[in-house]
């Protein structure tokens, strides 16, 4: 028998190699070899998903467009006191044709004068309307500048001018923030918007409120159905799923222009309700352009995204567990609420959340069917993303969407617990 003392060693492969390290080669090429199966997978995620993130997050802080095209004016500013009421000085005045001059030859101007205009209605034609006469200025033979500038447009002859420059000069801003939630950025602090510009925390409260009656409406008529669809036989309850994935064969834009033909005071609704007797002629229900229409187009449109969680789940409840508790003396509605909806509440779950995320981020069925008062928040960052150009306002009110609905995921992630959200 070998002396087992002498002759004691690391375990070696057939390549001679330890045994251990071998091991770990192996693991790690197995490793890589799953990553780079994956790779595709997290490049796109990275750049479809991550990226813009970050990009919206970025912009809705960025502003260094004011520090970038009038360097000279806003070191100038640093020396004037904007509380004081007063006009600043003629280095200021000088300073600023310096900047000019360059910011309309890199034809920079007009990009800054509505990057403050966001800030103060009427900045964006000052810039436009002085850049033809400044352009003409010398700025080394004809200063001084402050008379002159005054008198191409009054509107340098006003503090708040100047003051909006100076406040907006940061690269870094909250500004975008404080006009997401109806304030402004001032030389005092923040403060609130003048009265007529308070809309933005009133559309975030609708919308939050329309996306929840939406997704509760979605739970009160998907359940019967997706019962109906788990327990009835399986020849009916296909026949009944392509009905319910019918609408997913339709366009949206199709499905919500319907629901404004049907939804409208001589729609077919209205003249229905009037050929049965139920509303008078004279007294049509008013249901489109309102809160009311975006509710009906909207649950219509999302039910389909409540009723296959709930029936993917349902259809894995055990029939013997009703059977069961029937044989043992359970009412019907005691089975119901004891046995079986307990057991369904993941699929509720799963769909609630499916529903409520696609709900608070329409908004081609609320500028549709909803007019004033019926549209979302996203309405209006579609509107400052297309029309007004304000995309630092635009990623404002995204990111704090985004907040928004990651606090209310965690929040029932604490109240309900995400692991028990199921998909069957």
């Amino acid at each position: 028998m070998t002396d087992a003392s002498q002759t004691a060693g690391p375990m070696l492969a057939a390549d001679g190699t330890p045994l251990k390290q071998s091991l770990a080669r192996s693991l790690r090429r197995q490793k890589l070899r799953a990553l780079m199966l994956i790779a595709p997978l997290l490049l796109f995620v990275l750049f479809s998903f991550l990226v813009p993130i970050a990009s919206m997050l970025f912009r809705s802080v960025e502003n260094g467009i004011v520090s970038e095209t009038l360097p000279l004016t806003v070191e100038a500013l640093d020396n004037w006191d904007e509380t004081s009421g007063e006009l600043p000085g003629e280095d200021v005045y000088d300073a600023f044709v310096r900047d000019m001059v360059v910011a309309i030859e890199n034809k920079e101007h007009t990009r800054l004068g509505t990057r403050l205009n966001y800030e103060e209605t009427g900045m964006s034609s000052l810039f436009r309307q002085s850049g033809r006469k400044i352009k003409r200025l010398d700025p080394e033979t004809d200063g001084p500048f402050k008379e002159k500038l005054i008198e191409i447009h009054d509107g340098w002859a006003d503090p708040q001018t100047w003051r909006v420059i100076k406040t907006h000069a940061v690269p870094i801003t909250n500004g975008y923030f404080l006009n997401a939630i109806d304030m402004r950025r001032t030389p005092e602090g923040a403060q609130a918007q003048p009265e007529d510009k308070r809309i933005l925390i009133k559309l975030f409260g609708r919308t939050l409120f329309m996306s929840l009656v939406i997704t509760g409406a979605c739970i009160l008529l998907a359940y019967p159905v997706s019962y109906l669809l788990a327990t009835l036989p399986m020849r009916v309850s296909n026949l009944l799923m392509i009905l319910v994935l019918l609408p997913f064969w339709t366009s949206l834009l199709v499905r919500t222009s319907a629901w404004k033909v049907m939804l409208q005071q001589q729609g077919v609704i209205n003249d229905t309700l009037v050929w049965l007797g139920l509303v008078a002629d004279d007294a049509r229900l008013i249901i489109i352009n309102n809160q009311i229409g975006t509710i009906i187009a909207m649950t219509h449109i999302l039910l389909p995204f409540m009723i296959l969680p709930m029936y993917s789940v349902m259809q894995t409840i055990p029939p013997s567990y009703t059977r069961a508790a029937k044989s043992m003396g359970a009412t019907n509605w005691t089975t119901f609420w004891r046995i079986y909806f307990p057991q369904s509440i993941p699929g509720i779950g799963a769909g609630s959340i499916l529903v409520f995320i696609l709900a608070i981020g329409y908004y081609i069925t609320p500028e549709i069917v909803g007019g004033t008062k019926g549209v979302f928040i996203s309405n209006r960052i579609a509107y400052h993303i297309s029309s007004s150009l304000n995309w630092g306002l635009a990623a404002a009110l995204g990111t704090i969407l985004l907040a928004v609905v990651l606090i209310l995921y965690w929040v029932y992630d604490k109240i309900v617990g995400i692991d028990n959200v199921k998909l069957g």
